[in-house]
C-alpha cells in the first residue's frame, strides 16, 4: 500500500487545480439527475462531512500514484511471439511454455509503463484491483521492453505483471536479478505476491 505523503515534502494543491476539480465536479453533478429538494437538504445539513469525504477519496487516489515510477518505451514489436519477446530480454528464463503462450500481445507500439510498489503481501486478486484502482492494465510486452531497454532497472526494482489465461487462471511474468544473474520467470500464480515487488501496467 502506498505510504501517505508528508505535507512538508510536497507542494500543496494549487488554486488552479482546485478550479479544475470544481469544473469536473460540476459536470458530474449536471449529469447526475439528482433531485433538487433532497439535495439541498443534504447540502445544508451534511455539506461539511460530504466535502471531507470527497477530499478523502481524492487523497486516497493521489497517494496511490505518488510513488510511481514511469518509463517511456518505443518500438514495442507486437509481431514477436511471446517466446521471442522473452528471448529478446537476454535473461535466463524459468518458464512454463503454456503460460508463455498465453501472454497477451495486444497494445500500443509506444507507451508509458507505470510501476508501483506493493509494500505488502498481496493476492493476485488484490494486485488486479490495485491496477484497476490506478487506471492501469497489464502489458507484458511493454514491460518486457522496459527491461530490454534498461537491463539494470530490475536490479533495484524487481518488477512483474500478471494476466489471466483463457481458463481464468492468474499468470505472471517477473523480471529480477538473483545470485548475480538476470532472469525472467513466467508461470501461473497461485500464491501471494511478495511485498518487495513493483507491479507494472499501462493506461487503460
Amino acid at each position: 500500500m502506498a505510504q501517505p505523503m508528508s505535507p512538508s515534502a510536497v507542494t500543496p494543491i494549487t488554486r488552479g487545480q482546485m478550479g479544475k476539480f470544481y469544473d469536473v465536479f460540476v459536470v458530474a453533478l449536471e449529469k447526475s439527475g439528482l433531485p433538487s429538494e433532497p439535495t439541498q437538504r443534504v447540502l445544508e445539513s451534511q455539506g461539511g462531512p460530504l466535502a471531507d469525504e470527497c477530499v478523502a477519496a481524492l487523497r486516497k487516489r493521489v497517494e496511490a500514484i505518488s510513488d510511481m515510477i514511469v518509463r517511456h518505451v518505443k518500438n514495442i514489436d507486437r509481431t514477436l511471439t511471446p517466446q521471442q519477446m522473452l528471448d529478446a530480454t537476454g535473461r535466463h528464463q524459468y518458464t512454463d511454455m503454456k503460460v508463455v503462450a498465453s501472454m497477451p500481445r495486444d497494445g500500443r507500439t509506444e507507451d508509458d509503463v507505470f510501476f508501483f510498489p506493493l509494500r505488502r503481501f498481496a493476492s493476485p486478486a488484490e494486485v488486479a484491483e490495485a491496477l484497476k484502482f490506478r487506471g492501469l492494465k497489464p502489458d507484458p510486452y511493454a514491460q518486457a521492453k522496459v527491461n530490454i531497454d534498461d537491463p539494470d532497472f530490475a536490479n533495484e526494482h524487481l518488477n512483474g505483471c500478471q494476466w489471466q489465461d483463457a481458463d481464468g487462471q492468474h499468470c505472471f511474468a517477473t523480471f529480477g536479478r538473483w545470485c548475480g544473474g538476470r532472469h525472467v520467470d513466467v508461470y501461473r500464480n497461485d500464491h501471494d505476491w511478495y511485498y518487495y515487488w513493483w507491479v507494472g501496467g499501462v493506461r487503460e
